[in-house]
């Protein structure tokens, strides 16, 4: 990521970013900061409370990139709270809460990051208030002031293309490269 624009202990974001999640093994993940949500927020699968009561721990996969099950990534961490929390439609959910450091713009902060399904949320990640009040200002005109991950991530976070042949056969090309036909359904 190219140089973040700090102004002595302010770091001015675009509304999105590319941020790094190193202590749970993902380099790149694009993000939305949203100040109208408190907490953050992290797209996860597959959640399974394991550990002791003493050390209550969770299991969870991240899918880091949109439209796509690739580069899943497993993760363990210890329970940091419980908490319900009323999604952007209006429904309350019960989510646990885990600890993750996150490096915003070249900064890292530990935030509060709830645990829930963001499939069909535009953004895999969301960085709430509580990550940002530790010296973040968002420009809700810019995006991306943290620079842009390289080309080859931004093309597997599209996720797979596809293209309808002359036979009605439906090529996909994943990001990776690899391609497949599909037979049509009917």
């Amino acid at each position: 990521m190219s140089e973040p624009p700090h102004s002595n202990t302010i770091t001015v974001t675009g509304w999105r970013e590319w941020v790094n999640l190193p202590g749970v093994g993902i380099p790149w993940i694009k993000a939305k900061l949203d100040t109208g949500a408190r907490t953050s927020s992290l797209h996860a699968f597959d959640i399974e409370e394991i550990g002791t009561d003493a050390a209550p721990a969770v299991r969870f996969g991240v899918h880091p990139w949109q439209n796509s099950d690739l580069d899943a990534v497993v993760v363990e961490l210890p329970i940091h709270d419980r908490r319900s929390v009323r999604s952007s439609s209006g429904h309350l959910e019960d989510r646990l809460v885990v600890l993750i450091d996150v490096v915003l713009l070249g900064r890292p902060v530990t935030a509060e990051v709830t645990l829930t399904n963001r499939d069909v949320m535009g953004f895999r990640m969301l960085i709430g208030r509580e990550a940002l009040r530790q010296g973040f200002v968002v420009d809700s005109a810019s995006s991306f002031l943290g620079g842009r991950a390289p080309k080859r991530i931004r093309r597997r976070n599209r996720g797979p293309r596809q293209t309808k042949n002359a036979d009605h056969t439906v090529t996909w090309r994943s990001p990776t490269g690899r391609s497949y036909t599909d037979p049509p359904p009917f």
